[in-house]
């Protein structure tokens, strides 16, 4: 009975390392912290974004450029399922992007992009990490942004930022 429970929880936590990690990714590509997205994967790893498909140390270096032509960009994940298979787990996991593209007309497009993450996760030397990503696209949509926030003079709202600026970092580091 108690190798049963020893096990039902290695797998609890497993699975929950694996979930972390999907979190942190979405986390590095809206904050453009391409040290934290390097950090995710096995140096041997891939991943194929349909655009970009090669090493995930190349898409780390394709991408951080791609997020840069973006104002901003919001990646929620949920629906997240795994199955741990002893030293590899594998994971599908839904999710909306919301992409702030800015126009040359000076306003800005807002692109919508849902579907969801086929992650291979291997644990070597006892730590999980990314081996393989693919990105299952369902739908997207486009349309003219109807953000009404002034950025420029927030007053009393605090909005996120790209990089370490954003108040989640000073959060984590227990300074707020």
């Amino acid at each position: 009975m108690a190798d049963m429970q020893d096990a039902r929880l290695r797998e609890f936590l497993d699975k929950q390392t694996c979930t972390e990690l999907i979190y942190k990714l979405a986390r590095a590509i809206d904050r453009c912290d391409e040290k934290l997205l390097r950090s995710l994967f096995h140096p041997d790893a891939t991943d194929d974004h349909g655009v970009f498909h090669g090493t995930a140390a190349d898409f780390a270096t394709w991408v951080m450029p791609v997020l840069g032509s973006m104002r901003r960009t919001q990646h929620c994940i949920c629906n997240v399922l795994i199955e741990v298979k002893g030293d590899k787990a594998f994971s599908e996991s839904y999710f909306v992007a919301h992409h702030t593209l800015p126009q040359e007309s000076g306003s800005d497009q807002f692109m919508i992009a849902a579907g969801r993450y086929l992650d291979r996760f291997e644990r070597r030397n006892g730590e999980w990490k990314f081996a393989h990503r693919q990105a299952c696209y369902d739908w997207n949509s486009s349309v003219p942004s109807t953000d009404s926030w002034n950025r420029i003079d927030p007053g009393q709202w605090t909005f996120g930022t790209r990089g370490d600026t954003d108040m989640s970092y000073a959060n984590f580091a227990g300074k707020l």
